[in-house]
C-alpha cells in the first residue's frame, strides 16, 4: 500500500479541545440582543378536531409578544420531499404531542405561563396506531388530500398506505416450487429516539431582507428549502449560519420548530431563540420507524435458497415530511447480501396516529438486518447446518449477482465473516446456558454533492473552506488530514473555515456515510487546486515553467533544475494568497460495498430470562482508514446503539401517547453495560476515492440485535422475533417452551 504523511496516523479532533473547554459555539450559546423565548403548546390527543382556540388570556399577560396559532401563520406545508407537515395544526390534530399554538415571550417562565392559559376544545377523532388498523377498510384517514400535497402521488381511493413498492426478480413462484423446504417469519422492531445530548433548537432573527438562522442541524441546504416551502419566501432570502452540533445519529436534518420560530419573529420584530425539552423530544420528536417485516423463504436442503419474498411495513407516524425521500429504506435489507434468483420485495408506508418517524443512523437497515439475519439463524437450524456455514455458502462473491440482481466489485463478505468467527471462538466450547449469535449486513458508501476551497496564505497559514456542519462524527478532522497530506503539512496548520448558505449554491450536508466520500473527495480536489493556483503564481512571477513545478514540503521546486523557493516567500511576493476550488457531484451509486459481521456471546439466567452479554466481536471489511481513532470510535458508538435499540430502548406507545417521557423511564445503555469489545479490520485496497476508503458510520449498528436475539437462542433454545430483546419476553418464551 502507499505510504502517506497524514493518511492512517491517529489524529486528534480538530474540535475536540474547543467541545471540551467550552469554547465551541452552539445554538444556544447565539446571543441577539432583544432575542424573545418561544415555546409550543402541544395536542393532548392523538387524534381529533379543533372546535374552539381562545387565546385571550394568553395575549394579555405581561411580557408575551406573540401568540399564535394555525389560523395565524400562512398554512403552507413542508416537509423534505413529501409536503406534508403544517406549521401549526390547522383544523385537527394527527398526533399526540403535535404543535397546537406557540408563544413569544421575555422569558421562558412567561411563555409557558402563557401556554397554560390558552384555551383549546377539541373533538376526538376515531384513531389508528397500528399500520394494519390504518391499513382496514373503515380506517380513518389521516391526509385524504394527499396527492394534492407538494410531493404527494395520486391515489386510486384515499388511503392511509402513502407509499408502495414491489420489486421482483426470477419467477417467486418458481422458487418455492423447487425449494424442499420454505420458512415463514414475522418480526417486529420498535421506536427508538437518537437520544442526542443536545436537544433541537433554533434561532430566528429578521433583518431587511434576510432572515438570519442558527440550527443544529447538519443539513443547512435542506433545512433552508423547508422553511422557504414553509414560510412562501425564496430560498435566497434565508441565510443558515454554522453552530456545533450536540450530537445527531440522524435526527438532525429536520426543521423542527424552525418555521414556528420564524412566525413569531415575524410576529414580534424581534429575534425569537426555541429551545425543545426533552419531554418535548420524545413526545413530538422523529424517532427511528417502527416496523413489521414478514419473511418467507424457499431453501433446498442442502442449504441453498431458492426463493425469497419481503413485506415490509412501516409505521410512518402522522407525517412522512421529516424523511428526505418521505420513506425509508430497509426493505432491501431484509433480503441480505446472498445469492437468491427469485426474489420479491415490498414495502409499505403507512400513515397512523402516532409520533411521526424520521431518520436514525443507518434508516431503515436496523430494522431490515434484525428481520434476515433472525430468519437465516431459523432457517440454519431449521436445516440442521450450522448458521456460519450457511451464510457463506450463500453469502454474494465475486462476479455473482445479489438478490436484486446486481453485481458488485472486490467483495470481501465471507472472508470478513470467518474473521469475525475465528477472533470470537465461535466454535469453542460454552458452558450451558451461554450462546454464541452471528449477525452479517454490508452497505455501501453514500453519495451527494460537495464543494471546498483551499486557501494558502503569505503567513503560512492554510485555510479549509468547507459548507459541511460536523455534527460530531469528526468529518472536519478528516477533511484536515485529506488537505495537509496533499500539501505535506501537519493537520494542525489546516483551519476549518465553515460557510454559510449563502456561499454555494448547494451541498448535501453530512449523512448516510457521504462524507467519507464526497467530502474527501472534493477536499482533494481543493488541494490539488491550490497548488495548480501556486504553480502558476510560480509561473506568472518567476517565469518557471508550471509543468516542470512539484510541491515538496515547504518549497515549490523545479524538477527541469535545481530551483525551489517557499511558497511562503512567493506568496509574501504580493501578499496576495492563493486559492483553490473544487464541486463533485458523487450521487451515482458505486459498484461497491463493505461488510460488517459480528458474533454476540450471551449467558442467559433461564429462571429469570436475563441477559448478560459477555463478548462481542465486529469485523470491517474496510478499504484505506483515514484516522484510526475516529474510526474506532464510530466502531464503538455505532455498536453501543446497535446495543441499545437490541436490548433495552423502547419509544412505548399506549393508545397513540408516548409514556416514556424522560431518560428516566427511556433506557439508554450506560459503561456498566457494555462488554470486552474486540475489532477486527480487514483493510484493501478496495474503496472510492483517491485514497480508496470506504465509510464506517453506519455499518456497525445493524447486525447487533440479531447477533445477540441468535446468541440467545443458541444459549436457550427461545426465538425472541420482536425488538427490544428484555428479559420479561426471553423468560414468558421460556416457559411456554417448557
Amino acid at each position: 500500500m502507499v505510504a502517506f504523511q497524514v493518511i492512517g496516523k491517529p489524529t486528534p479532533r480538530v474540535d475536540g479541545v474547543d467541545k471540551v473547554s467550552g469554547r465551541a459555539l452552539y445554538t444556544a450559546d447565539v446571543s441577539l440582543p432583544g432575542t424573545l423565548w418561544g415555546k409550543t403548546l402541544h395536542s393532548p390527543y392523538p387524534h381529533a378536531r379543533i372546535v374552539r382556540i381562545d387565546t385571550t388570556a394568553a395575549r394579555r399577560l405581561p411580557g408575551v409578544h406573540a401568540v399564535l396559532t394555525g389560523a395565524d401563520v400562512d398554512g403552507g406545508l413542508y416537509g423534505r420531499i413529501i409536503k406534508d407537515v403544517p406549521v401549526l395544526a390547522r383544523e385537527r390534530v394527527r398526533f399526540f404531542g403535535e404543535r397546537v399554538a406557540a408563544v413569544a415571550a421575555d422569558d421562558e417562565d412567561i411563555a409557558e405561563q402563557a401556554l397554560a392559559l390558552i384555551e383549546i376544545d377539541y373533538e376526538e377523532l376515531a384513531a389508528v396506531f397500528d399500520p394494519f388498523e390504518a391499513l382496514a377498510a373503515g380506517a380513518p384517514i389521516l391526509h385524504p388530500k394527499f396527492a394534492s400535497y407538494a410531493g404527494g402521488s395520486a391515489q386510486e381511493s384515499p388511503s392511509n398506505a402513502y407509499a408502495f413498492t414491489k420489486t421482483e426478480r426470477g419467477d417467486l413462484d418458481a422458487g418455492f416450487t423447487a425449494a424442499d423446504v420454505i420458512v415463514e417469519n414475522t418480526y417486529t422492531t420498535s421506536r427508538v429516539h437518537q437520544a442526542y445530548l443536545e436537544p433541537h433548537n433554533v434561532l430566528v432573527s429578521l433583518e431587511g431582507e434576510r432572515v438570519q438562522v442558527w440550527a443544529c442541524s447538519k443539513a443547512p441546504y435542506s433545512l433552508r428549502e423547508a422553511l422557504a416551502a414553509a414560510v412562501g419566501i425564496p430560498e435566497s432570502a434565508i441565510v443558515v449560519n454554522h453552530s456545533d452540533i450536540g450530537g445527531d445519529f440522524g435526527g438532525k436534518a429536520t426543521p423542527a420548530d424552525l418555521p414556528i420560530a420564524y412566525y413569531l419573529a415575524k410576529a414580534t420584530g424581534r429575534p425569537v431563540r426555541m429551545i425543545s425539552e426533552y419531554l418535548e423530544e420524545f413526545m413530538a420528536a422523529n424517532p427511528r420507524h417502527a416496523t413489521v417485516i414478514r419473511l418467507k423463504t424457499g431453501v433446498k436442503r442442502d442449504g441453498s435458497l431458492t426463493a425469497h419474498q419481503v413485506e415490509f411495513f412501516v409505521n410512518c407516524g402522522a407525517y412522512a415530511g421529516f424523511k428526505p425521500r418521505g420513506v425509508i429504506g430497509g426493505a432491501n435489507q431484509a433480503v441480505g447480501p446472498y445469492m437468491v434468483a427469485n426474489t420479491r420485495i415490498e414495502s409499505t408506508h403507512v400513515y397512523t396516529n402516532t409520533v411521526p418517524g424520521g431518520h436514525m443512523r443507518a434508516p431503515g437497515e436496523p430494522q431490515g438486518v434484525f428481520a434476515i439475519e433472525s430468519h437465516v439463524d431459523e432457517i440454519a437450524r431449521r436445516l440442521a447446518i450450522d448458521p456460519v456455514a450457511l451464510r457463506l455458502q450463500n453469502l454474494v462473491s465475486e462476479g455473482q449477482e445479489t438478490a436484486l440482481g446486481e453485481r458488485l466489485n472486490d467483495l470481501h463478505g465471507q472472508e470478513t465473516l470467518r474473521r469475525a468467527a475465528q477472533a470470537a471462538g465461535y466454535y469453542d466450547p460454552k458452558p450451558a446456558f451461554v450462546g454464541r449469535g452471528v449477525a452479517i449486513g454490508d452497505r455501501g458508501p453514500g453519495g451527494g454533492e460537495g464543494s471546498a476551497a483551499v486557501t494558502l496564505k503569505a503567513d503560512g497559514s492554510i485555510t479549509l473552506g468547507t459548507p459541511i456542519f460536523d455534527q460530531g462524527s469528526g468529518t472536519y478532522t478528516t477533511l484536515c488530514q485529506v488537505v495537509a497530506e496533499e500539501l505535506q503539512v501537519t493537520p494542525e496548520r489546516v483551519a476549518i473555515d465553515v460557510w454559510n448558505t449563502d456561499a454555494v449554491d448547494f451541498d448535501s450536508g453530512i449523512g448516510g456515510m457521504r462524507a467519507s466520500r464526497v467530502n474527501t473527495i472534493v477536499s482533494y480536489e481543493a488541494a490539488q487546486d491550490a497548488k495548480r493556483a501556486l504553480f502558476h503564481r510560480a509561473a506568472e512571477r518567476l517565469g518557471w515553467p508550471e509543468e516542470a513545478l512539484i510541491l515538496r514540503g515547504a518549497e515549490v521546486r523545479r524538477t527541469d533544475q535545481e530551483e525551489t523557493i517557499p511558497w511562503t516567500d512567493l506568496l509574501g511576493q504580493t501578499g496576495e494568497p492563493v486559492t483553490g476550488r473544487a464541486h463533485v457531484d458523487e450521487r451515482a451509486r458505486p459498484h461497491l460495498t463493505s461488510f460488517t459481521a459480528q458474533v454476540a456471546e450471551v449467558a442467559v439466567d433461564p429462571e429469570t430470562g436475563a441477559i448478560e452479554l459477555r463478548r462481542f466481536t465486529t469485523a470491517h471489511d474496510v478499504g484505506r482508514i483515514l484516522n484510526p481513532v475516529g474510526h474506532q470510535g464510530q466502531i464503538n458508538g455505532g455498536f453501543l446503539q446497535g446495543l441499545g435499540y437490541a436490548t433495552m430502548e423502547e419509544l412505548r406507545v399506549e393508545e397513540g401517547r408516548v409514556t416514556n417521557l424522560s431518560f428516566g423511564d427511556y433506557k439508554i445503555p450506560t459503561i456498566r453495560d457494555l462488554p470486552p469489545l474486540e475489532t477486527v479490520l480487514l483493510e484493501s485496497e478496495s474503496g472510492v476515492g483517491p485514497y480508496q476508503i470506504k465509510g464506517i458510520g453506519e455499518s456497525p449498528i445493524a447486525p447487533v440485535a440479531p447477533a445477540i436475539a441468535n446468541a440467545i437462542a443458541d444459549a436457550i433454545g427461545v426465538r425472541i422475533r420482536d425488538l427490544p430483546l428484555t428479559a420479561e419476553k426471553i423468560y414468558r418464551a421460556a416457559k411456554d417452551a417448557r
